[in-house]
């Protein structure tokens, strides 16, 4: 491995020009220079392009899509035409610190296994509060980012392997990509990071989170945090998740423990904790239910194509159903706390 790899930085825009001055500002700043810098425009109508265009038109090379690819899509649009050894991941609404990109570079030859890398994610409203170091899955496909919420008093200081990292600042060697394909186009949006960490992970690889690599994010800034765009697509992705790699013993399982799920859900909404209790805030109940009928509508609709995916990746599957059951015991997390923990 080169001392100083080139890396691709791919940042998905949909209508987050109030965000760019601020997220491309930062990458400017980098202490480690050898990248290059994709901005893959999802058909905005802010005038995001001509604003990046004439600020920064030297700095970023800029894809217009012709239509709203979601994060999957946009992201593949520039995989695809990047030159870096590894490709770096950054959401618009996210501020790197100077060093990040410094420090993800310096964890590469720690281990030949890990294609994926994490940063340590800080609210940017709240600079000691952790938004992620990592993900955690329940046992019915739905994972929430570890340390979510949490004051950071150095518990997440050390570097250490994690299930995989957000999708809003993860880095991945291009040869995983090369391996096992691209992001699953189907999910659109939420959950698309989950979708292609399990992959990677059943293909072999492993994830690291490196503490130094920090990053300022204001969680879900295009869509908002309790939106029901997002809460359709976490719930509708988690269940085509366990559709396409959940081993069959735990598929048979995961609507029980799904029901369990939707038990401390419920409680939530009623008495305003976790994410339901803060949906049932701005929206009703009802609005809630109605997500999830939409949700199984889409999930069933889709439900053949899965299969068929499912099918055809199984080749990639390199791990036994030993080390899948160690994720949940390694990196799992239980109904109660994913359900309401604020």
């Amino acid at each position: 491995m080169n001392k100083n790899p080139f890396l691709s930085v791919i940042i998905p825009n949909y209508n987050g020009m109030n965000f760019l001055k601020e997220c491309l500002d930062s990458l400017k700043a980098q202490t480690f220079t050898d990248f290059e810098l994709i901005m893959v425009d999802n058909a905005s109508t802010d005038r995001s392009v001509e604003f990046v265009q004439d600020r920064y038109g030297d700095f970023v090379k800029i894809i217009q899509n012709r239509i709203n690819l979601g994060f999957a899509g946009g992201n593949n649009v520039g995989i695809r035409s990047a030159t870096g050894q590894f490709i770096v991941l950054l959401n618009n609404d996210a501020r790197a610190d100077s060093h990040w990109l410094e420090e993800l570079v310096k964890a590469i030859n720690l281990d030949p296994k890990v294609g994926m890398w994490g940063s340590k994610i800080y609210s940017y409203y709240e600079k000691d509060k952790i938004e992620a170091v990592g993900e955690l899955i329940y046992w019915d496909g739905l994972s929430r980012a570890k340390g979510q919420f949490e004051r950071d008093c150095g518990q997440f200081d050390k570097i250490e392997e994690i299930l995989f990292p957000p999708g809003c600042g993860a880095m991945y060697r291009k040869s995983l990509f090369d391996e096992i394909g691209l992001f699953d186009e189907d999910f659109f949006a939420y959950g698309d990071d989950a979708e292609i960490g399990i992959r990677a992970r059943l293909a072999g690889w492993k994830a690291l989170y490196v503490p130094k690599a920090i990053l300022y994010h204001k969680n879900s800034g295009t869509r908002g945090q309790y939106s029901p765009f997002k809460a359709f697509f976490v719930e509708r992705n988690r269940f085509w998740i366990s559709i396409k790699y959940f081993p069959l013993p735990l598929l048979i399982l995961s609507p029980f423990f799904t029901f369990l799920r939707y038990i401390y859900q419920a409680y939530g909404a009623l008495s305003h904790k976790g994410a339901a209790g803060k949906f049932t805030e701005i929206y009703s109940p009802w609005r809630l239910i109605w997500i999830l009928f939409k949700v199984y509508g889409s999930g069933l609709k889709g439900l053949p194509i899965m299969l068929k995916k499912r099918k055809r990746l199984r080749k990639l599957r390199k791990v036994s159903y030993e080390d899948i059951f160690y994720w949940f015991k390694n990196f799992g997390i239980g109904a109660k706390e994913i359900s309401l923990r604020n």
